[in-house]
């Protein structure tokens, strides 16, 4: 079943990292498998969009130009995008991006150089103003239905109402090693996995996989209403396939369990076994 047929379904795509070309495949793919859907698909982006890889600036733009022509699609804050605001804006961290990837979002901008000024960082403000405006109307937290799309993840001991910025934007060990239920089932990127392969918990969505790296970015199709996931990565000859999640079960079951029709009924398949997750890099 194309889930794109459905408007309860959300595209959610991992962290992009500068990795343009990847995301045009992912977006391309979304052009072509909704051309004949009753609506334009719904694209959540889960931050980090910048930063670290080749071409941060049309990265950005591929997000600009989706976010106009598919209304309903949303682009979430990573602590990337965070950094890279400031630094168009109040230039109060600017040390800090320095240290986390700017060079390569800064030459995609401006070109190659030696080194960088604060008025640099003026002109790509002044360039390109639709960059700026998304990074300044970003969400921190999406909720549909029973799901939460976030870049980091969320507090587990806190309402998901009352979450703080540092926690949505870089958590990590005390909501990944959180075994149970939570109020919504959590949809987020940030923390890169090995192998690149997307996880499902009990609680949680993974699909950070680390693209910049590994050459695979990854989305999820979540119909919100019927729980129904579907995976999609980019590989390395440059192709957009389905693929099988990582399974982990910590004694609370899963959720995305892949569905598909046989003579009309619902049947869950197999998905990939349980592999060790990296939680840090």
């Amino acid at each position: 079943m194309n889930l794109l047929n459905l408007p309860s379904t959300v595209c959610a795509i991992g962290d992009v990292h500068g990795r343009a070309d990847l995301l045009r495949l992912l977006i391309d793919f979304l052009d072509d498998r909704s051309a004949q859907a009753p609506q334009p698909p719904r694209v959540y982006f889960l931050g980090d969009i910048v930063d670290r890889g080749p071409d941060s600036r049309q990265a950005m733009e591929i997000v600009c130009e989706t976010l106009r022509r598919w209304p309903d699609s949303r682009f979430i804050m990573g602590n990337h995008d965070w950094l890279f605001r400031d630094g168009l804006t109040s230039q109060l961290l600017v040390h800090d991006w320095l240290e986390r990837g700017a060079i390569n979002t800064l030459a995609s901008y401006l070109g190659d150089s030696d080194s960088y000024t604060f008025d640099d960082l003026c002109l790509i403000k002044d360039r390109y103003p639709e960059h700026l405006r998304i990074l300044q109307s970003a969400s921190l937290i999406e909720r549909v239905g029973k799901y939460a799309f976030v870049h980091a993840g969320i507090d587990p001991c806190r309402p998901i109402d009352k979450q703080d910025l540092k926690v949505l934007l870089q958590i990590r060990g005390p909501f990944l090693d959180h075994a149970g239920p939570l109020s919504h089932i959590v949809v987020h990127g940030h923390s890169p996995l090995t192998p690149p392969y997307p996880v499902v918990t009990e609680n949680r969505i993974s699909i950070d996989t680390s693209a910049v790296y590994s050459d695979v970015l990854t989305m999820a199709l979540i119909d919100t209403e019927s729980d129904r996931i579907q995976f999609y990565s980019t590989d390395h000859s440059g192709s957009v396939n389905e693929v099988d999640p990582v399974r982990l079960d910590r004694g609370f079951g899963t959720v995305g369990a892949r569905l598909h029709e046989v003579n009309g009924q619902l049947c869950t398949l197999p998905m990939r076994a349980n592999c060790v997750e990296q939680k840090v890099r």
